[in-house]
């Protein structure tokens, strides 16, 4: 007998419906998700040949196939609207991914809700969460930016925000803009930990991790082809003390030992505590407050 807190069966979906879909093994599609896309009045997809090959690779058809992008949206809306309001069962999907995330379904949404009409979720496959999931970099705390402005100012006071984010940052990236976007984030968030992250769940998937400077000089004998997603490391501080013990990681301790030891043998060479505690912090990006609290700590064991 099936427990009753975890049972397969729900409401039918009804009005708008977001519907993930793979963003590269198909294998990765539920099976609510075939079932919507098969019963759905109406697909509005981004690119309808490729949801088109989708369709056909399920079996599925019957559907009226829409194109609905940032190019058309505002002419496809009143339509749109037309049609969730005559209760027909409409399905919005990407071209892969969860839709909604840095493209337009997240103004149809707001659209459909201001007008009443029931939204709901077939959650699947996002790129984003993925990519920081095997980027090693800490998920406790994250912030999504999607793209970058491509130029101007409005990149410049972009990319200057994210230095004093404390949050893991997680970027989308163009495959001819890519190289460009990390060195930007290396001269202006310094030499971070990051990882670049490409065809996932694909054959060729491919996650590079390094520095922001190791993965500039991996990129630049790459031909990088792909949609990237791009992990940086947060701002270190004070107020986030824990990712430099590595509060949860078994090597936290084992790194701050070694850095501490760094500080004792610039010290023993004739640099004052004060010069190697801030070339120490500098060099790793750690928090002067906090390399300073565990060296005294560990010179206070060794009296």
């Amino acid at each position: 007998m099936m427990d009753s807190q975890f049972s397969f069966d729900g409401p039918r979906e009804r009005g708008l419906v977001l519907v993930a879909t793979p963003i590269g093994n198909l294998e990765d599609i539920s099976t609510r998700a075939l079932r919507v896309l098969g019963e759905a009045d109406v697909i509005l997809a981004e690119d309808t040949r490729r949801t088109r090959q989708l369709l056909a690779h399920f079996q599925i058809s019957g559907s009226r196939l829409v194109s609905y992008h940032e190019h058309n949206r505002i002419q496809r809306e009143p339509d749109v609207l037309d049609w969730l309001k005559e209760g027909k069962l409409v399905a919005l999907v990407t071209d892969a991914g969860m839709p909604g995330i840095s493209d337009p379904g997240a103004d149809l949404v707001r659209l459909a809700r201001n007008a009443g009409v029931p939204v709901t979720v077939v959650p699947g496959p996002s790129a984003a969460l993925a990519a920081l999931v095997i980027s090693g970099l800490p998920t406790d705390r994250f912030v999504f930016l999607g793209f970058l402005p491509r130029s101007g100012r409005a990149r410049e006071e972009e990319i200057a925000r994210l230095a004093g984010y404390p949050e893991t940052i997680i970027l989308y990236e163009a495959p001819h803009r890519v190289i460009r976007t990390v060195r930007d984030l290396a001269q202006v968030l310094g030499n971070r930990r990051a990882a670049a992250v490409r065809e996932l769940t694909k054959r060729y998937e491919q996650v590079v991790r390094g520095t922001l400077g190791e993965l500039i000089g991996w990129l630049e004998g790459e031909e990088p082809k792909g949609e990237w997603v791009l992990i940086v490391e947060g701002a270190v501080s004070a107020s986030n003390e824990h990712r430099i013990f590595g509060e949860g990681e078994s090597s936290g301790e084992d790194d701050m030992n070694q850095w501490c030891e760094e500080v004792t043998r610039q010290v023993a060479q004739g640099v004052s505590v004060r010069d190697a505690i801030r070339e120490t912090a500098r060099r790793h990006r750690l928090s002067r407050r906090a390399l300073y609290q565990a060296y005294l700590k560990r010179a206070e064991g060794n009296g």
